[in-house]
């Protein structure tokens, strides 16, 4: 839900705005989005003592430092209409609306074993070609048993498990036998 009302303010936003200040509010976002994280932070924001005023003028302070009136209007609308709380879903929106205007995207790939870094450029090499954007993936070492590629921007998933693997092969010999 509210990554829905967060996409109607960054349209919004977006129509009204060129790239450089999209880019300019979407790291000013994703630094107020970090906020969210603090306890004492969401706190004060989801306390219903604290006056509106308040919360505004402790919003306004933190983005103060990117000198844009199109930001403090934004989040004085944001105050006004009681919707603070989709800060961080539009900051996570922000980003990915620049990504697929750039074309640039970032991937994990996940396995148990650790990846060569020539493996992993290679990957990314072929990936971008053939999606035409530009994709940088990053090798996690977790307990997944195979190889799994994940670019959340563009929706792919390839995923080759090792058990899968083994249990197709199994019943393909069932229905062999």
């Amino acid at each position: 839900m509210e990554e829905l009302i967060a996409k109607r303010y960054i349209k919004a936003l977006k129509s009204s705005s060129d790239e450089k200040s999209m880019a300019n509010t979407t790291m000013v976002f994703s630094a107020l989005a970090e906020s969210f994280k603090d306890d004492k932070f969401i706190g004060v924001i989801n306390n219903p003592n604290v006056p509106s005023g308040q919360k505004q003028e402790i919003l306004l302070e933190a983005v103060k430092s990117a000198k844009s009136s199109q930001i403090d209007n934004l989040i004085k609308l944001l105050v006004e209409n009681k919707r603070i709380n989709i800060i961080p879903a539009m900051a996570i929106e922000l980003v990915k609306d620049i990504a697929n205007s750039t074309k640039t995207y970032s991937g994990v790939i996940s396995s148990n074993s650790d990846i060569e870094a020539k493996v992993v450029a290679e990957l990314s090499g072929g990936l971008s070609k053939k999606f035409d954007s530009n994709i940088t993936l990053t090798s996690i070492k977790n307990d997944f048993n195979g190889i799994k590629v994940e670019v959340e921007g563009l929706g792919i998933e390839i995923n080759f498990s090792k058990d899968r693997i083994d249990s197709q092969f199994i019943e393909h010999i069932i229905k062999a036998i």
